[in-house]
């Protein structure tokens, strides 16, 4: 799979850009500040129908405009695609797929497999824990829609059932029989999802730890635990131990949505035990990680955006991930940086063919 051009319109700071791409390395090279990791977010932008960097869509639109236009020209399975994706202010964001608008925008989801490395990734463990399972739900979800499907419709069932603890709260009232309902409907999705999670951590887990080996050549033993209340008991159990909790707080204390994954090196947390350097390790182990799993469950290589790595990680790390790139399991990549010279200098190294473009 290739992305061949990319247009963009009222993009972050971009008024009218347009780009074909070479099918193996493309860089974006320039001073911070001039959009090179704007270019990558478009191209992010257009396989999750989101922003990696700003969740407020609004935001993403060019200053003292109401809309922008992110249009993508691809190949694959040898078959050109067309996607664009588009938002107007005070409007629902629009992605067309050939022409044709999705109905929902999670149908889109896994078309276009892609994986980041991006300092912002850091986030992962120094966050909490919604940062965490944001990434394993994100990963589960490019090959797997019925997973994505119950994650939707579970937090919609608990976004009611916390609207319904309000309620009872507010009007001095309870009613257990309601509450089932959504605690059965809770329970229903929320084992589909714990059980997949399960699943793609059993697969996941070596990968990661087979990457984390030959970055930092097998100096440390790392892993990575998963912490779920749903390990003990199932969610219908927890609810009901729960209640109490749940109607003085007001929201729903127990579930999937509070599961979390515990990132560890030598059996202790990495983000209070880890060097900088072996946090730089864990975190580009279990992007790449990512990216082994995803072209192994999608049967198609994911397209491979790295920002500003060559300024933030050493060169030892640098050239690992150089070595792995000149080689054919992966696909197309877009790399930003801030030194034009030191950027050809490094893909010179790599037998494939380049472009480079100087913002």
């Amino acid at each position: 799979m290739f992305l061949n051009k990319l247009a963009l319109i009222n993009y972050k700071n971009f008024d009218s850009q347009n780009f074909e791409f070479d099918h193996k390395i493309n860089c974006f090279v320039g001073p911070n500040g001039i959009g090179k990791t704007n270019i990558l977010d478009a191209i992010y932008h257009l396989s999750f129908s989101k922003s990696y960097f700003n969740p407020v869509a609004t935001q993403n639109i060019k200053h003292g405009e109401d809309f922008f236009v992110i249009d993508g020209e691809y190949e694959k399975d040898g078959r050109e695609e067309k996607i664009i994706c588009s938002l107007k202010k005070g409007m629902k964001k629009v992605v067309k797929h050939n022409g044709k608008a999705y109905d929902k925008l999670s149908d889109h989801i896994g078309f276009l497999p892609l994986v980041i490395i991006s300092p912002a990734d850091r986030d992962l463990i120094i966050e909490g824990s919604d940062t965490r399972r944001k990434f394993m739900d994100g990963v589960i979800s490019q090959s797997d829609k019925s997973y994505l499907s119950s994650l939707m419709s579970y937090n919609k069932v608990l976004a009611q059932r916390n609207s319904l603890l309000k309620y009872f709260a507010v009007n001095h009232t309870f009613d257990r029989t309601t509450l089932s309902v959504y605690n059965e409907q809770m329970e229903k999705y929320g084992a589909e999802i714990y059980t997949k999670r399960v699943s793609f951590l059993e697969a996941f887990i070596p990968i990661f730890r087979e990457q984390y080996e030959v970055i930092s050549g097998g100096k440390e033993l790392v892993h990575i635990n998963y912490d779920s209340k749903l390990l003990d008991h199932d969610l219908l159990s927890l609810l009901d131990g729960s209640l109490d909790k749940d109607r003085a707080l007001q929201y729903t204390s127990v579930g999937v949505h509070k599961d979390d994954l515990n990132f560890e090196i030598e059996e202790y947390p990495i983000k209070k035990f880890g060097s900088q350097g072996q946090q730089k390790s864990f975190l580009i182990a279990l992007k790449l990680a990512q990216f082994n799993f995803i072209k192994n469950q999608a049967k198609t290589t994911p397209i491979l955006l790295l920002d500003d790595i060559f300024d933030k990680l050493d060169e030892n790390r640098v050239a690992h991930i150089v070595s792995l790139v000149d080689d054919d399991y992966f696909g197309q990549i877009f790399i930003s940086d801030t030194h034009a010279d030191r950027t050809e200098e490094v893909v010179k190294t790599i037998h494939k063919s380049y472009k480079i473009f100087k913002l």
